[in-house]
């Protein structure tokens, strides 16, 4: 194991030369090599000499808002620890750099020995805790060898995964490291098992906890309510081109009074203007608004950031994008509302949206003529919008609680 150790400290280093380079020419990957240069500076602005911390490690955006409701829960009931979050993705960081749900806010640092071992020395947790896939063996060997509470939480396994081939005992080997699994099916618990890991269980993902909190939270939107007023409105969600192309068409040839909100994932201007000059009915831009009266629009897009989750909550329908594209974004959000969901037909491994097609709450549309079938049937028979909408606010109402049986765990431990 030491020689594959060494073996992959190479491979890591060499991808950081190169991203180095790439960074020269890619403004993401920029972002990324910058904003972990500065690391170690910020942990030692942030973190007072010989305090208590905890750490919780994510990849992105998305695995941020599974381990919040922990940290919400952290926060609370260990108010003496420094609460240390780390991203490993620009994407994340870059829009949560400044919560202040964590004191400190960092890039993790490449996984190398001596990033390792400097980086634990610093912020000296007394618990750490990676969310779903974020499996890095240097950080793990230093988390066992200083016998720090280590889990891994909301996590999937797959037969896939290196983990279960014969070549993946390197990889198989870190996941000693960690205390306790939290997974969120019985299929990942199984596979574990097939391992030698007996310490799992059953939790399901936290990520449902948290979407039930956006229910507590004020989401009116004065905006929104001017723009919808008594319409049927669509609200489209986190799109690519590939979805726009379908919501356009749709947009500019239906002959029903109904209102849409465009959310794009990609808000440079640029894009923006594509949309706009396509669409042939009255539409204006989010940052474009001025004195105009909203109610005369047909369509309202969104170019800005932050504001799509208390949107859904006008949604009659929603559409969330990607499923034609690069990856299915967050349907829970929506469906928490107790709507409809539409999405592309790219949704395997997807947990909730695998779920939820089964039970016919979310609804995969493979072509422009099934979209439009899918809207104007809404749209003539509005009591299976509520039938439909029913079976996915029930689903997420039946997946609570991963929340409670982590925190359970911990106070077991600190």
């Amino acid at each position: 194991m030491m020689l594959l150790r060494f073996v992959y400290t190479i491979l890591i280093k060499l991808s950081w030369y190169g991203l180095k380079v790439i960074a020269l020419f890619n403004p993401k990957i920029k972002l990324f090599v910058l904003g972990r240069k500065k690391t170690f500076a910020e942990l030692e602005a942030k973190l007072p000499t010989g305090s208590k911390s905890i750490w919780m490690h994510v990849a992105s955006l998305g695995e941020f808002e599974q381990g919040l409701p922990i940290l919400e829960k952290l926060k609370t009931f260990y108010p003496d620890h420094k609460i240390v979050l780390t991203f490993f993705s620009p994407s994340g960081y870059e829009v949560k750099k400044n919560t202040p749900i964590a004191d400190a806010v960092v890039y993790l640092p490449m996984d190398t020995p001596s990033n390792a071992k400097r980086f634990l020395d610093k912020i000296n947790p007394e618990l750490a805790i990676f969310i779903k896939y974020e499996i890095w063996p240097n950080y793990l060997y230093q988390l066992e060898h200083r016998n720090i509470a280590t889990l891994l939480v909301s996590a999937r396994f797959s037969k896939r995964q290196i983990f279960f081939k014969p070549l993946g005992g390197f990889m198989r080997n870190s996941l000693k490291a960690v205390s306790h699994f939290f997974v969120q099916d019985e299929r990942s618990k199984t596979l574990l098992e097939s391992i030698g890991h007996n310490n799992a269980t059953i939790s399901g993902d936290t990520r449902f906890d948290r979407v039930s909190e956006i229910l507590n939270q004020d989401n009116h939107l004065d905006f929104v309510s001017k723009f919808k007023g008594d319409h049927f409105c669509l609200v489209a969600g986190s799109t690519w081109p590939e979805d726009e192309k379908i919501l356009i068409d749709f947009i500019n040839s239906t002959q029903h009074s109904i209102k849409f909100v465009i959310a794009p994932h990609q808000i440079k201007p640029a894009h923006i203007d594509d949309i706009t000059s396509a669409i042939t009915k009255k539409s204006i831009c989010f940052t474009q608004w001025g004195d105009e009266n909203l109610s005369q629009f047909d369509v309202l897009i969104v170019d800005t950031i932050g504001l799509l989750t208390k949107i859904y909550s006008y949604a009659d329908v929603a559409y969330v994008g990607g499923g034609f594209a690069t990856g299915l974004h967050n349907t829970l959000e929506p469906a928490v509302f107790g709507i409809p969901v539409i999405i592309g037909p790219n949704f395997k491994g997807f947990k909730e949206a695998e779920d939820l097609v089964a039970q016919n709450g979310i609804l995969p549309v493979h072509n422009q003529e099934n979209f439009n079938d899918l809207v104007n049937g809404f749209i003539a028979d509005p009591k299976s919008v509520g039938k439909t909408g029913k079976i996915n606010s029930s689903y997420i109402t039946d997946n609570l609680g991963a929340t409670s049986l982590v925190m359970k765990h911990i106070k077991q431990i600190l």
